[in-house]
Order: structure tokens, then sequence, then C-alpha cells
């Protein structure tokens, strides 16, 4: 089994796993009536998203075989992926501070 293969069945779960976390979160934030609830589920939800767009560029820029196309995209999911990850963490912390004081 070699290196690349090796990291396609690492990474997979992983992208599934996050995969599944977003859609429950996005549920579980649509469907509170709390706003402050619904306020960390999306933050949740934002993290989970931003985390499997940076495994899924991760994959694009390791499996390039050098097409030009790939890692443009590979590129682009993790921009979006990290804007999705700080914000999740923005947001959660924010919300995480109101629930305290």
């Amino acid at each position: 089994m070699g290196q690349l293969e090796l990291l396609q069945w690492v990474l997979f779960p992983v992208i599934l796993v996050t995969l599944v976390l977003s859609v429950f979160f996005s549920y579980k934030s649509r469907r509170s009536s709390d706003p402050k609830q619904r306020g960390m589920n999306g933050a949740r939800m934002n993290i989970s998203m931003g985390v499997m767009l940076l495994f899924i560029s991760v994959i694009q820029l390791f499996m390039s075989d050098e097409s030009t196309f790939k890692v443009v995209i590979g590129a682009v999911f993790m921009v979006i992926g990290l804007f999705n990850l700080f914000a999740g963490l923005r947001n959660l912390s924010a919300y995480r501070a109101t629930e305290r004081g």
C-alpha cells in the first residue's frame, strides 16, 4: 500500500465523520427555539464544515497529479474551510462568553 493510498484511507473516514457532524449540528441549529443554543450549534456546524473542507482540500492537493484545475479547487476549498473554521471558533467563543457572564 502506497503512501497516497494510506492517506486516502485515513482522510476519507475523517471527511465522513465531519460531514455527519455538519448535518447533525445544522439540524439541531434549525430545530432549536433558544437563540443562544441555535448560535452555538451553528458555530459547531461551521467548525465541522471547515474541518471537512480542509481535509477535502488536502486530498485534492496531494492527489492532484500536477493538474492545475485540481490544485485550484483544493486551494479554494482550503480558503473556504479556513474561513468556516475560524468563523465557527470565533462565534462559539462569543456564545460561550455570553453564557458565562
